[in-house]
């Protein structure tokens, strides 16, 4: 699909008026750095979306399981196709922070004891209020419809999936024709850059939650008891061993073991051990085998030594997404926009996981990672996201704005070419 041919004054006119809200967007985004919430219930950070959205001439709705905000934006552009007919695009911006204490130093740090905005959601949501404004300046030159998800709980919640129930997907009365998602990032490339890929662009996710059930006894008589530390110990290497002998390297996967808990004395040996991991892996196939395959090595190993083990194997997000058309659509977007050179495509899809997966497997769309490493910092030495000492630069905004908008714009334009 190719952008219009008003395509260069529609980009000046975009970042001049981004840029002019500059100062706007940025003070909302300190104000919700500021309050970080956590988890799918965010009231004050629902309150700053609202107040933005007010008058602005949105159709708004909140969640009912999740302090979601849910907005939609009638175009008057195009010709006069009936409104069931207009095409519609949803643009996601998630709004929830983490479980951090904040070590920045940045004078709108986190006031909240224990969390932070470490992923950037605080931009994500501001850069979508401000793309907020843009469109509805524009609302004559709306081909259709926009539907702005501003979603809790994108941090271990599925507050997409929340949204998705609730029927985000059908604000606007039909389906959307393409969705799009911008995330920043505190490190991997230098400041602007705006990075991608079609097909597989994040992986999906799994849990692992193990119980090793044994018999507790004193530790000088090991043979007198039924050790299960040695045991979830066995199954921490056994599971390393199983990601190079029973997996492709070219189908990757991860399996990493974050938590391994047992016994409250170094001489006595508990009755049960636990242990936690992430499981990621890039392809539906890989999926699927480690669903079948993990439990079945841990209880068999768990049995081998006598004792008995609980598995419980939760399947979490899919794989995210790209569709290939809607990639080259974001690619040239993000061309005209920034001009050439600012667009990279990514080799491989990264490691990380995200619940945007689930509109993306409902409606062709793009998800697309812009770096916001501040002016001067070396992106390779940079705290990566999640970390208490990442830093997000306010300098982003304005651009990560304008191509929200263009990105609604300019396809709710090609879909009625």
């Amino acid at each position: 699909m190719a952008l219009p041919a008003s395509s260069a004054d529609l980009t000046v006119s975009l970042l001049d008026d981004a840029r002019s809200m500059a100062g706007d967007i940025a003070d909302l985004r300190h104000r919700l750095h500021r309050e970080p919430e956590i988890g799918l219930e965010l009231p004050r950070t629902q309150e700053k979306v609202l107040a933005a959205l007010d008058g602005l001439g949105y159709e708004v709705s909140t969640g009912t399981d999740t302090t979601s905000v849910t907005a939609v934006l009638r175009g008057t552009g195009g010709d006069s196709q009936g409104a069931g007919e207009r095409p519609v695009v949803l643009l996601r911006g998630d709004m929830d922070g983490l479980p951090v204490q904040e070590k920045t130093g940045v004078h709108y740090a986190s006031r909240i004891e224990g969390a932070m905005h470490a992923c950037g959601h605080d931009l994500h949501t501001s850069m979508l209020v401000g793309a907020a404004n843009l469109l509805a300046a524009r609302r004559d030159q709306l081909a259709g419809d926009v539907v702005l998800m501003f979603q809790p709980g994108e941090e271990g919640f599925d507050g997409a999936g929340v949204m998705l129930r609730e029927g985000v997907l059908d604000a606007a009365g039909r389906r959307p024709e393409a969705a799009y998602g911008l995330h920043v990032m505190s490190s991997m490339a230098a400041g602007g850059a705006v990075m991608s890929r079609s097909g597989a662009v994040m992986s999906s996710s799994d849990g692992l939650f193990v119980t090793v059930h044994g018999a507790g006894g004193h530790g000088s008589a090991p043979f007198a008891a039924k050790d299960p530390v040695t045991v979830a110990a066995e199954m921490v290497m056994a599971l390393q061993s199983m990601v190079t002998r029973q997996f492709d390297v070219f189908d990757p996967v991860v399996v990493t073991v974050g938590v391994l808990q047992a016994g409250t004395k170094r001489n006595v040996i508990p009755e049960t051990a636990r242990l936690e991991a992430t499981i990621r892996s890039f392809s539906p196939e890989a999926k699927a085998r480690l669903k079948a395959s993990v439990p079945r090595l841990l209880e068999s190993i768990a049995a081998g030594h006598g004792l008995s083990a609980t598995v419980e194997y939760c399947e979490e997000y899919p794989l995210t997404v790209n569709d290939g058309a809607e990639s080259v659509f974001a690619r040239r977007a993000v061309d005209e926009l920034l001009g050439a050179g600012r667009y990279r495509e990514l080799a491989n899809p990264l490691a990380g996981s995200e619940d945007f997966s689930r509109v993306l497997a409902e409606v062709p769309g793009a998800f697309l990672f812009l770096s916001a490493v501040p002016d001067g910092t070396d992106h390779a030495d940079a705290a990566y996201n999640h970390s208490p000492y990442a830093v997000f630069d306010d300098a982003v905004l304005p651009e990560g704005t304008a191509l929200y908008a263009r990105l609604a714009l300019e396809r709710l334009a090609a879909a009625r070419s």
